[in-house]
Protein backbone atom coordinates (compact mmCIF):
# COMPACT_ATOMS: atom_id res chain seq x y z
CA UNK A 1 0.00 0.00 0.00
CA UNK A 2 1.02 3.81 -0.95
CA UNK A 3 1.38 6.09 1.88
CA UNK A 4 2.59 9.89 1.29
CA UNK A 5 4.61 11.82 2.89
CA UNK A 6 2.22 12.49 6.09
CA UNK A 7 1.65 8.55 6.73
CA UNK A 8 -1.93 8.77 4.81
CA UNK A 9 -2.43 5.77 2.61
CA UNK A 10 -3.73 5.56 -1.10
CA UNK A 11 -5.96 2.08 -1.20
CA UNK A 12 -5.35 1.80 -4.92
CA UNK A 13 -4.02 3.41 -7.79
CA UNK A 14 -7.59 3.99 -9.38
CA UNK A 15 -7.68 6.65 -6.74
CA UNK A 16 -4.94 8.49 -8.34
CA UNK A 17 -6.67 8.69 -12.07
CA UNK A 18 -9.58 10.02 -10.46
CA UNK A 19 -9.50 13.66 -9.56
CA UNK A 20 -11.23 14.71 -6.24
CA UNK A 21 -12.69 17.88 -7.58
CA UNK A 22 -14.77 15.50 -10.23
CA UNK A 23 -16.53 14.19 -7.43
CA UNK A 24 -20.59 14.89 -7.13
CA UNK A 25 -20.26 16.14 -3.89
CA UNK A 26 -18.00 19.30 -4.93
CA UNK A 27 -19.41 19.99 -7.91
CA UNK A 28 -21.17 23.12 -6.75
CA UNK A 29 -16.77 24.33 -6.28
CA UNK A 30 -17.18 25.21 -10.35
CA UNK A 31 -19.89 27.02 -9.89
CA UNK A 32 -18.89 29.37 -7.42
CA UNK A 33 -19.09 32.56 -8.55
CA UNK A 34 -16.62 35.41 -6.58
CA UNK A 35 -18.26 38.34 -4.74
CA UNK A 36 -16.35 41.32 -4.83
CA UNK A 37 -15.56 43.07 -1.53
CA UNK A 38 -13.86 45.82 -1.97
CA UNK A 39 -17.24 47.52 -3.80
CA UNK A 40 -18.10 50.22 -0.76
CA UNK A 41 -15.55 49.01 1.17
CA UNK A 42 -15.27 50.18 4.91
CA UNK A 43 -13.33 49.75 7.96
CA UNK A 44 -15.63 48.07 9.79
CA UNK A 45 -16.54 45.69 6.62
CA UNK A 46 -12.68 44.89 6.09
CA UNK A 47 -12.35 44.23 9.46
CA UNK A 48 -15.12 41.81 9.53
CA UNK A 49 -13.93 40.05 6.31
CA UNK A 50 -9.89 39.11 8.69
CA UNK A 51 -11.77 38.46 11.36
CA UNK A 52 -14.05 35.60 9.86
CA UNK A 53 -10.35 34.26 7.90
CA UNK A 54 -9.36 33.81 11.39
CA UNK A 55 -11.82 31.53 12.15
CA UNK A 56 -11.08 29.55 9.21
CA UNK A 57 -14.44 30.87 6.41
CA UNK A 58 -11.32 32.45 3.93
CA UNK A 59 -13.63 33.02 1.06
CA UNK A 60 -13.94 37.15 1.72
CA UNK A 61 -10.64 37.36 2.73
CA UNK A 62 -9.39 35.53 -0.97
CA UNK A 63 -11.94 37.40 -2.92
CA UNK A 64 -10.97 40.46 -1.13
CA UNK A 65 -7.26 40.06 -2.14
CA UNK A 66 -8.06 39.13 -6.04
CA UNK A 67 -9.82 42.48 -6.37
CA UNK A 68 -6.84 44.14 -4.60
CA UNK A 69 -4.81 43.29 -7.19
CA UNK A 70 -7.28 43.80 -9.88
CA UNK A 71 -8.00 47.39 -9.03
CA UNK A 72 -4.82 48.40 -7.59
CA UNK A 73 -2.17 48.51 -10.23
CA UNK A 74 0.63 49.42 -7.96
CA UNK A 75 0.60 46.77 -5.73
CA UNK A 76 -0.14 44.51 -8.79
CA UNK A 77 3.12 45.57 -10.22
CA UNK A 78 5.02 44.96 -6.76
CA UNK A 79 3.42 41.22 -5.99
CA UNK A 80 4.11 40.24 -10.00
CA UNK A 81 7.48 41.50 -9.03
CA UNK A 82 8.08 39.10 -6.04
CA UNK A 83 6.32 36.34 -8.40
CA UNK A 84 8.02 36.79 -11.89
CA UNK A 85 12.21 36.86 -10.40
CA UNK A 86 10.98 33.51 -9.13
CA UNK A 87 11.12 32.03 -12.49
CA UNK A 88 14.89 33.34 -13.33
CA UNK A 89 16.59 30.55 -11.31
CA UNK A 90 17.71 27.88 -12.48
CA UNK A 91 16.47 23.96 -10.39
CA UNK A 92 17.74 20.87 -10.05
CA UNK A 93 16.81 17.47 -8.51
CA UNK A 94 19.29 16.72 -5.77
CA UNK A 95 20.17 13.03 -5.09
CA UNK A 96 20.12 12.33 -1.28
CA UNK A 97 23.98 12.36 0.71
CA UNK A 98 26.02 10.26 -0.45
CA UNK A 99 23.96 8.99 -3.08
CA UNK A 100 24.12 5.18 -4.91
CA UNK A 101 24.66 5.24 -8.40
CA UNK A 102 20.88 3.75 -8.37
CA UNK A 103 20.00 6.93 -6.70
CA UNK A 104 21.30 9.14 -8.68
CA UNK A 105 19.67 7.45 -11.43
CA UNK A 106 16.34 7.91 -9.56
CA UNK A 107 17.23 11.72 -8.98
CA UNK A 108 17.83 11.39 -12.86
CA UNK A 109 14.79 9.98 -13.74
CA UNK A 110 12.42 12.18 -11.61
CA UNK A 111 14.31 15.68 -13.24
CA UNK A 112 13.65 14.21 -16.92
CA UNK A 113 9.88 13.51 -15.93
CA UNK A 114 9.56 16.89 -14.70
CA UNK A 115 11.23 18.32 -17.65
CA UNK A 116 9.43 16.45 -20.15
CA UNK A 117 6.36 18.02 -19.02
CA UNK A 118 6.95 21.38 -19.48
CA UNK A 119 4.47 21.76 -15.97
CA UNK A 120 6.86 24.24 -13.44
CA UNK A 121 7.61 27.03 -14.70
CA UNK A 122 3.65 27.29 -14.53
CA UNK A 123 3.70 25.87 -11.45
CA UNK A 124 6.38 27.32 -9.60
CA UNK A 125 3.96 31.05 -10.66
CA UNK A 126 0.98 29.37 -9.56
CA UNK A 127 2.93 28.49 -6.03
CA UNK A 128 3.94 32.00 -5.85
CA UNK A 129 0.48 33.25 -5.48
CA UNK A 130 0.85 32.01 -1.94
CA UNK A 131 2.91 34.90 -1.28
CA UNK A 132 0.02 37.09 -1.40
CA UNK A 133 -2.87 34.84 0.10
CA UNK A 134 -1.05 32.41 2.27
CA UNK A 135 -1.66 29.53 0.43
CA UNK A 136 -1.61 27.87 -2.96
CA UNK A 137 -3.18 24.55 -4.40
CA UNK A 138 -2.72 22.82 -7.20
CA UNK A 139 -4.50 19.70 -8.32
CA UNK A 140 -2.42 16.95 -9.60
CA UNK A 141 -3.79 15.19 -12.84
CA UNK A 142 -1.79 11.63 -13.20
CA UNK A 143 -1.15 9.59 -16.31
CA UNK A 144 0.01 6.09 -16.22
CA UNK A 145 2.81 5.68 -18.90
CA UNK A 146 4.82 2.95 -20.27
CA UNK A 147 4.12 1.50 -17.03
CA UNK A 148 5.45 4.92 -14.85
CA UNK A 149 3.05 7.57 -13.38
CA UNK A 150 3.96 10.94 -15.18
CA UNK A 151 1.83 14.30 -13.70
CA UNK A 152 0.25 15.05 -16.39
CA UNK A 153 -1.25 18.37 -15.56
CA UNK A 154 -0.81 20.74 -12.70
CA UNK A 155 -4.74 22.60 -12.43
CA UNK A 156 -4.64 25.93 -10.13
CA UNK A 157 -7.99 25.82 -7.66
CA UNK A 158 -8.90 29.04 -6.77
CA UNK A 159 -8.32 29.14 -2.92
CA UNK A 160 -12.07 30.14 -2.35
CA UNK A 161 -12.60 26.52 -2.98
CA UNK A 162 -10.82 25.97 0.61
CA UNK A 163 -11.57 26.71 4.51
CA UNK A 164 -9.73 25.47 6.96
CA UNK A 165 -10.74 22.12 9.44
CA UNK A 166 -12.02 24.29 12.80
CA UNK A 167 -10.23 21.86 14.49
CA UNK A 168 -6.73 22.46 13.10
CA UNK A 169 -6.86 25.68 11.68
CA UNK A 170 -3.53 24.48 10.04
CA UNK A 171 -4.96 22.00 7.66
CA UNK A 172 -6.87 23.19 4.57
CA UNK A 173 -9.47 21.44 3.45
CA UNK A 174 -12.10 21.37 0.79
CA UNK A 175 -15.36 23.50 1.03
CA UNK A 176 -18.13 20.22 0.71
CA UNK A 177 -20.98 21.97 2.45
CA UNK A 178 -20.47 19.76 5.70
CA UNK A 179 -18.56 21.66 8.92
CA UNK A 180 -15.07 20.26 8.75
CA UNK A 181 -14.77 19.94 5.02
CA UNK A 182 -13.06 17.27 2.53
CA UNK A 183 -10.08 16.28 3.54
CA UNK A 184 -7.43 16.49 0.34
CA UNK A 185 -6.49 13.21 -1.29
CA UNK A 186 -3.29 11.98 -0.77
CA UNK A 187 -0.57 12.13 -3.86
CA UNK A 188 -3.78 14.73 -5.18
CA UNK A 189 -2.70 17.63 -4.60
CA UNK A 190 0.02 20.22 -4.19
CA UNK A 191 -0.43 22.71 -1.33
CA UNK A 192 1.68 25.55 -0.58
CA UNK A 193 1.48 27.14 2.32
CA UNK A 194 3.48 30.49 2.38
CA UNK A 195 5.15 31.76 5.63
CA UNK A 196 4.87 35.70 4.60
CA UNK A 197 4.79 35.53 8.52
CA UNK A 198 4.14 33.36 11.36
CA UNK A 199 0.78 32.71 12.51
CA UNK A 200 -2.17 30.83 11.50
CA UNK A 201 -2.81 30.10 8.05
CA UNK A 202 -5.84 32.41 7.85
CA UNK A 203 -3.29 35.10 9.21
CA UNK A 204 -0.01 34.11 6.63
CA UNK A 205 -0.66 36.39 3.69
CA UNK A 206 0.94 39.42 3.15
CA UNK A 207 -3.14 40.59 1.65
CA UNK A 208 -3.86 41.36 5.22
CA UNK A 209 -0.72 43.77 5.63
CA UNK A 210 -1.97 45.25 2.21
CA UNK A 211 -5.72 45.55 3.01
CA UNK A 212 -5.66 48.13 5.50
CA UNK A 213 -3.16 50.60 2.71
CA UNK A 214 -5.49 49.52 -0.28
CA UNK A 215 -8.60 51.14 2.10
CA UNK A 216 -6.94 54.07 2.63
CA UNK A 217 -5.84 54.91 -0.64
CA UNK A 218 -8.76 53.86 -2.02
CA UNK A 219 -10.38 56.45 -0.09
CA UNK A 220 -8.48 59.17 -0.61
CA UNK A 221 -8.09 58.43 -3.94
CA UNK A 222 -11.97 59.18 -4.40
CA UNK A 223 -11.93 62.63 -2.31
CA UNK A 224 -9.11 63.15 -4.72
CA UNK A 225 -11.67 62.78 -7.66
CA UNK A 226 -14.53 64.70 -6.00
CA UNK A 227 -12.16 67.82 -5.23
CA UNK A 228 -11.12 67.93 -8.82
CA UNK A 229 -14.42 68.14 -9.71
CA UNK A 230 -15.24 71.42 -8.25
CA UNK A 231 -12.13 72.28 -7.81
CA UNK A 232 -11.93 76.54 -9.56
CA UNK A 233 -15.83 76.28 -9.59
CA UNK A 234 -17.62 79.28 -7.88
CA UNK A 235 -20.05 78.47 -5.04
CA UNK A 236 -23.31 78.95 -6.99
CA UNK A 237 -26.24 80.06 -4.87
CA UNK A 238 -29.82 80.19 -5.76
CA UNK A 239 -32.22 82.39 -4.23
CA UNK A 240 -36.30 82.14 -4.95
CA UNK A 241 -39.37 84.17 -3.38
CA UNK A 242 -41.09 83.11 -1.24
CA UNK A 243 -44.39 81.07 -2.14
CA UNK A 244 -42.56 79.28 -4.97
CA UNK A 245 -43.85 76.00 -5.60
CA UNK A 246 -41.74 73.01 -5.80
CA UNK A 247 -41.66 72.90 -9.27
CA UNK A 248 -40.22 76.44 -9.14
CA UNK A 249 -37.67 75.35 -6.83
CA UNK A 250 -36.86 72.21 -8.61
CA UNK A 251 -36.12 74.16 -11.53
CA UNK A 252 -33.81 76.61 -9.84
CA UNK A 253 -31.99 73.99 -8.57
CA UNK A 254 -31.37 72.02 -11.76
CA UNK A 255 -30.25 75.88 -12.93
CA UNK A 256 -27.84 76.12 -10.35
CA UNK A 257 -26.41 72.11 -11.14
CA UNK A 258 -26.31 72.74 -15.03
CA UNK A 259 -25.05 76.52 -15.12
CA UNK A 260 -20.91 75.46 -13.54
CA UNK A 261 -20.19 73.05 -16.22
CA UNK A 262 -22.49 74.59 -19.22
CA UNK A 263 -21.67 78.20 -18.39
CA UNK A 264 -25.37 78.80 -19.21
CA UNK A 265 -28.74 78.58 -18.40
CA UNK A 266 -32.24 79.87 -17.75
CA UNK A 267 -34.20 80.32 -14.56
CA UNK A 268 -37.94 82.57 -13.86
CA UNK A 269 -38.38 85.61 -13.65
CA UNK A 270 -37.70 86.87 -9.78
CA UNK A 271 -35.20 84.23 -9.04
CA UNK A 272 -31.87 85.40 -8.24
CA UNK A 273 -28.60 83.54 -8.97
CA UNK A 274 -25.50 84.46 -6.73
CA UNK A 275 -21.52 83.92 -7.21
CA UNK A 276 -19.46 83.33 -4.51
CA UNK A 277 -15.56 82.97 -4.32
CA UNK A 278 -14.25 79.85 -5.69
CA UNK A 279 -13.01 76.42 -3.71
CA UNK A 280 -9.80 76.97 -2.61
CA UNK A 281 -7.51 74.27 -1.23
CA UNK A 282 -4.65 71.90 -3.38
CA UNK A 283 -4.28 68.04 -3.93
CA UNK A 284 -1.42 67.71 -1.91
CA UNK A 285 -3.09 66.64 1.07
CA UNK A 286 -4.60 64.01 -1.13
CA UNK A 287 -1.48 62.58 -3.36
CA UNK A 288 0.44 62.54 0.09
CA UNK A 289 -1.51 59.45 1.47
CA UNK A 290 -1.68 58.17 -1.58
CA UNK A 291 2.10 58.14 -1.48
CA UNK A 292 1.81 57.19 2.11
CA UNK A 293 -0.23 54.04 1.61
CA UNK A 294 1.89 53.08 -1.61
CA UNK A 295 5.10 53.25 0.05
CA UNK A 296 4.19 50.93 2.83
CA UNK A 297 2.59 48.44 0.14
CA UNK A 298 6.11 48.93 -1.33
CA UNK A 299 8.01 48.01 1.85
CA UNK A 300 5.37 45.25 2.61
CA UNK A 301 5.77 43.31 -0.44
CA UNK A 302 9.13 44.08 -1.81
CA UNK A 303 11.29 45.18 1.16
CA UNK A 304 11.52 48.83 0.06
CA UNK A 305 10.35 51.92 -1.97
CA UNK A 306 14.08 52.65 -4.36
CA UNK A 307 13.29 49.38 -6.67
CA UNK A 308 9.77 50.48 -7.41
CA UNK A 309 9.87 54.13 -7.41
CA UNK A 310 12.06 57.43 -6.02
CA UNK A 311 11.06 60.70 -5.20
CA UNK A 312 14.40 62.60 -6.47
CA UNK A 313 15.25 63.15 -3.16
CA UNK A 314 16.62 59.82 -1.51
CA UNK A 315 16.93 57.98 -4.19
CA UNK A 316 20.83 57.59 -4.45
CA UNK A 317 22.65 54.15 -5.96
CA UNK A 318 23.51 53.46 -2.84
CA UNK A 319 20.28 53.24 -1.41
CA UNK A 320 18.86 51.29 -4.10
CA UNK A 321 21.67 48.44 -4.16
CA UNK A 322 20.83 48.31 -0.68
CA UNK A 323 17.02 47.46 -1.18
CA UNK A 324 17.99 45.42 -4.34
CA UNK A 325 20.24 43.32 -1.82
CA UNK A 326 16.73 43.32 0.52
CA UNK A 327 14.48 42.09 -3.08
CA UNK A 328 17.13 39.56 -3.44
CA UNK A 329 16.96 37.72 0.04
CA UNK A 330 13.10 37.73 -0.42
CA UNK A 331 12.71 36.06 -3.62
CA UNK A 332 15.56 33.07 -2.16
CA UNK A 333 13.29 33.06 1.13
CA UNK A 334 10.40 32.44 -1.47
CA UNK A 335 12.19 29.90 -3.62
CA UNK A 336 13.27 28.21 -0.57
CA UNK A 337 9.88 27.24 0.99
CA UNK A 338 8.45 26.77 -2.74
CA UNK A 339 11.25 23.91 -3.31
CA UNK A 340 10.11 22.46 0.04
CA UNK A 341 6.77 22.10 -0.82
CA UNK A 342 7.80 20.36 -4.56
CA UNK A 343 10.17 18.24 -2.95
CA UNK A 344 6.71 16.75 -0.87
CA UNK A 345 4.09 16.94 -3.03
CA UNK A 346 5.91 16.34 -6.29
CA UNK A 347 9.15 14.70 -6.21
CA UNK A 348 8.24 12.43 -3.48
CA UNK A 349 5.11 10.58 -4.79
CA UNK A 350 6.89 10.23 -8.65
CA UNK A 351 9.73 8.85 -6.20
CA UNK A 352 8.25 6.23 -4.59
CA UNK A 353 5.44 5.08 -7.45
CA UNK A 354 8.37 5.22 -9.87
CA UNK A 355 11.47 4.60 -8.51
CA UNK A 356 13.30 1.67 -7.72
CA UNK A 357 15.46 2.67 -4.29
CA UNK A 358 12.56 4.06 -2.12
CA UNK A 359 13.99 3.07 1.45
CA UNK A 360 11.99 6.21 3.88
CA UNK A 361 10.71 9.68 3.61
CA UNK A 362 14.08 11.05 5.57
CA UNK A 363 16.25 10.22 1.91
CA UNK A 364 14.60 11.11 -1.05
CA UNK A 365 15.73 13.38 -3.86
CA UNK A 366 15.26 16.84 -3.10
CA UNK A 367 14.06 20.15 -5.53
CA UNK A 368 16.56 22.78 -5.49
CA UNK A 369 17.10 26.10 -6.52
CA UNK A 370 20.43 27.47 -7.42
CA UNK A 371 20.62 30.50 -5.12
CA UNK A 372 24.28 31.08 -5.33
CA UNK A 373 25.17 34.69 -7.07
CA UNK A 374 28.38 34.57 -9.38
CA UNK A 375 31.40 36.83 -7.52
CA UNK A 376 32.19 39.67 -9.71
CA UNK A 377 34.53 38.02 -12.22
CA UNK A 378 37.38 40.91 -12.32
CA UNK A 379 38.28 41.05 -8.58
CA UNK A 380 38.36 37.39 -8.03
CA UNK A 381 41.11 36.90 -10.98
CA UNK A 382 42.66 39.71 -9.21
CA UNK A 383 42.93 38.72 -5.77
CA UNK A 384 43.31 35.12 -6.37
CA UNK A 385 47.09 34.79 -7.83
CA UNK A 386 47.28 36.92 -4.44
CA UNK A 387 46.33 34.54 -2.01
CA UNK A 388 48.28 31.59 -4.03
CA UNK A 389 51.68 32.98 -3.80
CA UNK A 390 50.67 33.72 0.23
CA UNK A 391 50.03 29.46 0.34
CA UNK A 392 46.36 29.90 0.67
CA UNK A 393 44.76 26.25 -0.91
CA UNK A 394 42.18 27.23 -3.08
CA UNK A 395 40.49 24.06 -4.75
CA UNK A 396 39.38 24.51 -8.26
CA UNK A 397 35.84 23.34 -7.74
CA UNK A 398 34.99 26.07 -5.34
CA UNK A 399 36.53 28.47 -7.73
CA UNK A 400 33.86 26.95 -10.71
CA UNK A 401 31.44 27.39 -8.03
CA UNK A 402 31.91 30.64 -6.86
CA UNK A 403 32.22 32.00 -10.43
CA UNK A 404 29.01 29.81 -11.29
CA UNK A 405 31.56 28.46 -14.29
CA UNK A 406 30.48 24.57 -15.27
CA UNK A 407 33.60 22.53 -15.12
CA UNK A 408 34.45 20.82 -18.70
CA UNK A 409 34.19 17.45 -19.14
CA UNK A 410 37.66 15.36 -20.58
CA UNK A 411 36.66 15.47 -24.39
CA UNK A 412 35.31 19.10 -24.31
CA UNK A 413 37.18 21.78 -26.11
CA UNK A 414 37.87 24.53 -23.18
CA UNK A 415 39.55 27.94 -23.09
CA UNK A 416 43.51 28.84 -23.40
CA UNK A 417 45.95 30.93 -22.40
CA UNK A 418 46.94 32.25 -26.26
CA UNK A 419 50.68 31.73 -27.39
CA UNK A 420 51.67 35.12 -28.58
CA UNK A 421 54.87 34.83 -31.11
CA UNK A 422 57.72 37.81 -30.08
CA UNK A 423 57.39 40.50 -32.67
CA UNK A 424 59.88 39.56 -35.77
CA UNK A 425 62.14 42.97 -36.20
CA UNK A 426 62.33 43.90 -39.48
CA UNK A 427 65.26 42.79 -41.55
CA UNK A 428 66.16 46.07 -42.74
CA UNK A 429 66.22 47.37 -38.92
CA UNK A 430 68.56 44.19 -38.10
CA UNK A 431 71.40 45.82 -40.58
CA UNK A 432 70.88 49.35 -38.94
CA UNK A 433 71.40 48.38 -36.06
CA UNK A 434 74.47 46.19 -36.69
CA UNK A 435 75.96 49.21 -38.65
CA UNK A 436 75.08 51.59 -35.76
CA UNK A 437 76.61 49.72 -33.37
CA UNK A 438 79.91 49.41 -35.08
CA UNK A 439 80.19 53.22 -36.14
CA UNK A 440 78.98 53.49 -32.60
CA UNK A 441 81.81 51.63 -30.81
CA UNK A 442 84.52 53.36 -33.63
CA UNK A 443 83.60 57.01 -32.31
CA UNK A 444 84.06 56.08 -28.75
CA UNK A 445 87.57 54.90 -29.23
CA UNK A 446 88.38 57.72 -31.40
CA UNK A 447 87.28 60.25 -28.58
CA UNK A 448 89.99 58.58 -26.13
CA UNK A 449 93.53 60.03 -27.75
CA UNK A 450 94.18 61.54 -30.28
CA UNK A 451 96.51 59.15 -32.14
CA UNK A 452 94.17 56.22 -31.72
CA UNK A 453 91.72 58.39 -33.14
CA UNK A 454 93.13 58.61 -36.33
CA UNK A 455 93.95 55.35 -35.91
CA UNK A 456 90.90 54.81 -35.90
CA UNK A 457 89.40 56.83 -38.85
CA UNK A 458 91.82 55.21 -40.91
CA UNK A 459 91.25 51.69 -40.14
CA UNK A 460 87.61 52.63 -40.51
CA UNK A 461 87.82 53.71 -44.24
CA UNK A 462 90.34 50.92 -44.74
CA UNK A 463 87.50 48.23 -43.51
CA UNK A 464 84.22 49.82 -44.81
CA UNK A 465 84.39 47.68 -48.23
CA UNK A 466 84.81 44.63 -46.39
CA UNK A 467 82.07 45.40 -43.78
CA UNK A 468 79.57 46.56 -46.39
CA UNK A 469 80.07 43.01 -47.97
CA UNK A 470 79.84 41.45 -44.93
CA UNK A 471 76.59 43.51 -44.07
CA UNK A 472 74.87 43.11 -47.77
CA UNK A 473 75.41 39.00 -47.42
CA UNK A 474 73.59 39.42 -43.63
CA UNK A 475 70.76 41.44 -44.96
CA UNK A 476 70.40 38.16 -48.01
CA UNK A 477 69.76 36.03 -44.70
CA UNK A 478 67.38 38.29 -42.70
CA UNK A 479 65.37 38.59 -46.27
CA UNK A 480 65.06 34.74 -46.89
CA UNK A 481 64.40 34.23 -42.38
CA UNK A 482 61.05 33.87 -41.11
CA UNK A 483 62.30 33.07 -37.41
CA UNK A 484 64.93 34.25 -35.25
CA UNK A 485 65.50 30.60 -35.11
CA UNK A 486 65.85 30.19 -39.04
CA UNK A 487 68.24 33.04 -39.25
CA UNK A 488 70.39 31.90 -36.60
CA UNK A 489 70.42 28.19 -38.57
CA UNK A 490 71.10 30.28 -41.76
CA UNK A 491 74.06 32.16 -40.38
CA UNK A 492 75.84 28.88 -38.88
CA UNK A 493 75.43 27.67 -42.34
CA UNK A 494 76.85 30.63 -44.44
CA UNK A 495 80.51 30.75 -44.53
CA UNK A 496 81.68 34.48 -44.63
CA UNK A 497 85.24 35.47 -45.57
CA UNK A 498 87.30 37.42 -42.97
CA UNK A 499 90.60 37.17 -44.26
CA UNK A 500 90.86 40.72 -45.66
CA UNK A 501 89.46 42.11 -42.40
CA UNK A 502 91.87 39.53 -40.20
CA UNK A 503 94.85 41.01 -42.26
CA UNK A 504 93.51 44.55 -41.64
CA UNK A 505 93.02 43.92 -38.14
CA UNK A 506 96.56 42.23 -37.46
CA UNK A 507 98.23 45.90 -39.26
CA UNK A 508 96.28 47.63 -37.19
CA UNK A 509 97.23 46.23 -34.25
CA UNK A 510 100.37 46.35 -34.75
CA UNK A 511 100.47 49.69 -35.82
CA UNK A 512 98.95 50.60 -32.54
CA UNK A 513 101.64 48.89 -30.70
CA UNK A 514 104.58 50.20 -32.32
CA UNK A 515 102.64 53.69 -31.82
CA UNK A 516 102.20 52.88 -28.17
CA UNK A 517 106.08 52.23 -28.10
CA UNK A 518 106.80 55.16 -29.80
CA UNK A 519 105.34 57.35 -27.14
CA UNK A 520 105.90 55.42 -24.27
CA UNK A 521 110.34 56.23 -25.69
CA UNK A 522 109.34 60.02 -26.34
CA UNK A 523 107.79 60.30 -22.71
CA UNK A 524 111.23 58.64 -21.22
CA UNK A 525 113.27 60.90 -23.33
CA UNK A 526 111.28 63.95 -22.42
CA UNK A 527 111.65 62.89 -18.64
CA UNK A 528 115.59 62.73 -19.14
CA UNK A 529 116.05 65.78 -21.02
CA UNK A 530 114.35 67.47 -17.92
Amino acid sequence: MLIDIHGNPIKSTKQLEQQQSDESQLAHLHQHIDEHPTSGLTPTRLATILKEAESGHLISQMELAEDILEKDAHVYCEVEKRRKALLCVEWDITPPRDATPAEIEDAQMIKQSLDDSMLMDDAILDMADGIFKGFSCLEIKWRKDNNQWVIDDLLFRPQSWFQLNPENREQIMLRDNSLLGAALQPFGWVVHQHKAKSGYLGRAGLVRQIAWPFLFKNLSVRDLAEFLEIYGLPLRLGKYPSGASKEEKATLLRAVMSIGHNAGGIIPKGMELDFHSAAVGGAEPFEAMISWCEKSQSKAIIGGTLTSQADGKSSTNALGNVHNEVRLEFRNSDLKQIAATITRDIVYPLYVMNGSTYQSERRLPRFEFNLVEPDDMKSVADSLPALVGLGARIPVNWLHDRLQIPIADKDEAILGTPTVEPAKPKQAELVALSAKATLHKIKQLSDEHDAPSQFAKQLGAQMSDNLDAMNQAIYQLVEQANSLDELQTLLADTHLSLDDVTELMAQAMATSELAGRADVANEAESEANE
